[in-house]
């Protein structure tokens, strides 16, 4: 209501909101219950009546709702004008792939949508129908003035850019204006950007939205197929790729803890890099105040975590106190005796126990503070330093987290603002400091290397000769397959956390965790051959 009173004060004939907007996207298997439905229908028709008696009757509303038809659940436009429903388009094109789940819930529609609000006539489309090369709606818009597609289309990296030539490539093909209107907001593991915008039939960009803010976009826009200028409305600078991914961690960080009524969290700090970042990251999102770290030194903690760590603390603000770990090792040790791995093993999941303790307490969310590239090859320890409630970074490979701590403090230097992240987590060898003079690098790769061979094999799908050919070691590249394959049981119990490349552990990337098979080597034999 804010949102169509605001628009209609600045003299808007039409308001646009995004795809699903009255029950939130993705809904998931809530689409398939009945009480659900019914509730989603009634708002959308309260909302009608709502609209006529506060005086916005006249307005022409477009926004996405639940609706039921005869085969099932319907992915709906609804178009509300003077207290009712007057149109309605189904979406036509039920994406099955990546995130997307729609075509086991949703009933497809096949009719087109054509409005006529001031002279101006708009097709109307949803998400992926623009996607697709032809369909009713764009068959539609080569008669109309105005294309508009309202979406819930999630951020990933690289998106931006696409979005925009799509719409410039619609624009094209119907000789319209396309106007594309995308939602804001983090739901689980998902956050969508915004970045709302209108192009000309020509290509030119009339309008667009800033990235990861609610904002209203207002471009007035010519009838009859472009009789009269079109009035441009502002055009937002867009965001550079590190700055782009560091708002939607903190937009999907922030609203996740909100959302599910949240106050706090609470995170392990042992001074390394990932740790620090995701500190970094909850103040910016929460508040310093509502960010509370836990220090957890052993007897193979080196100095400079302690002061790393204690560093931290002084630059964001949070609260961090400190817990020594070693008179629980101690205990263990007399009781179990463990040696090598599971000897390491104890010390994370003393401090797993030990954030859990303090969030049942105190009733904060324990951050995972876990990395994509650390989660791909197993190189975390479940119930230990994979506990948690959410992983702001586990899409996010550890190479792009040293990439957006330092945009971070250059960012902050450029604004006059203390350097949140210590310049020392950043440079120093990272170390999960589990045993004397230990470093990642005595079991892993350069991370830029093990980054290059992961993209290669979980997002690319190459396999071990493929990446061969690409001039990444087969060797090495066969180990970090065999590594990864064998991991799958441990992602399967890590928290969530935002998704932002193009295919991420989970939601995007699904497989058996029982399961023999294994990529060929060099020589051609896969092992289960």
């Amino acid at each position: 209501m804010t949102a169509c009173r605001s628009a209609a004060d600045r003299g808007a004939d039409l308001v646009a909101l995004p795809e699903m907007v009255l029950t939130g996207y993705p809904i998931e298997d809530l689409a398939l219950r009945k009480s659900f439905q019914d509730a989603a229908i009634a708002a959308a028709v309260a909302l009608a009546q709502r609209l006529e008696s506060e005086g916005l009757g006249a307005l022409t509303v477009v926004l996405g709702i639940l609706d039921r038809g005869t085969h099932g659940p319907q992915n709906a436009a609804a178009v509300i004008h003077k207290g009712r429903i007057t149109h309605k388009y189904v979406k036509h094109h039920l994406p099955n792939y990546g995130v997307f789940d729609e075509h086991r819930i949703f009933a497809a529609g096949d009719e087109p949508c054509v409005i006529a609000v001031k002279g101006v006539f708009i097709s109307i489309a949803i998400c992926e129908d623009i996607w697709q090369e032809r369909g009713p709606a764009q068959d539609a818009a080569r008669s109309t003035d105005v294309l508009l597609v309202i979406n819930a289309s999630p951020f990933e990296q690289g998106k931006t850019d696409t979005r925009l030539e799509l719409c410039q490539e619609r624009a094209s093909q119907t000789q319209s204006i396309v106007a594309y209107v995308n939602c804001v907001g983090g739901q689980d593991e998902l956050v969508f950007d915004g970045g709302s915008l209108v192009v000309a039939a020509d290509g030119a960009i009339l309008g667009r939205a800033k990235q990861f803010v609610d904002a209203m976009l207002i471009v007035d826009v010519p009838g009859l197929k472009g009789f009269g200028p079109a009035v441009p409305g502002e055009i937002a600078t867009e965001l550079g790729d590190t700055e782009e991914v560091y708002r939607a961690l903190t937009l999907g960080l922030r609203d996740y803890v909100h959302k599910n009524g949240v106050a706090s969290v609470v995170l392990g700090v042992s001074g390394g890099i990932d740790s620090a970042f995701v500190a970094a990251l909850a103040v910016d999102a929460l508040g310093a105040k509502n960010v509370n770290g836990v220090a957890m030194p052993s007897a193979y903690s080196s100095d400079h975590s302690i002061s790393d760590a204690l560093d931290l603390t002084k630059r964001t603000g949070m609260r961090v106190r400190t817990v020594p770990i070693a008179p629980m090792f101690d205990a263990y040790q007399t009781a179990l005796n463990l040696t090598g791995v599971a000897e390491e093993n104890l010390q994370a999941r003393i401090r797993g126990a030990i954030l859990m303790a303090v969030s049942n307490s105190e009733g904060h969310l324990v951050l995972a503070t876990g990395n994509k590239s650390e989660l791909a090859v197993g190189y975390s320890t479940i119930y230990g330093d994979a506990v948690g409630g959410f992983g702001p970074i586990k899409d996010v490979p550890k190479s792009l987290v040293w990439d957006l701590s330092r945009w971070r403090n250059e960012h902050a230097t450029e604004h006059g603002q203390t350097e949140p992240i210590p310049p020392n987590s950043i440079t120093k060898p990272p170390s999960a400091e589990l045993r004397p003079g230990q470093f990642d690098t005595d079991s892993l790769p350069d991370y830029d290397i093990l980054d290059a061979i992961l993209n290669a094999y979980v997002e690319g799908m190459a396999g071990t000769q493929a990446m061969a050919a690409l001039g990444l070691d087969p060797q090495l590249a066969h180990r970090i397959v065999r590594m990864t394959d064998g991991a799958e049981y441990k992602r399967r119990q890590y928290p969530p956390g935002t998704k932002i490349t193009r295919l991420a552990f989970g939601r995007d990337r699904r497989l058996p965790i029982t399961n023999h098979w294994r990529e060929p080597d060099v020589g051609g034999m896969s092992e289960s051959s």
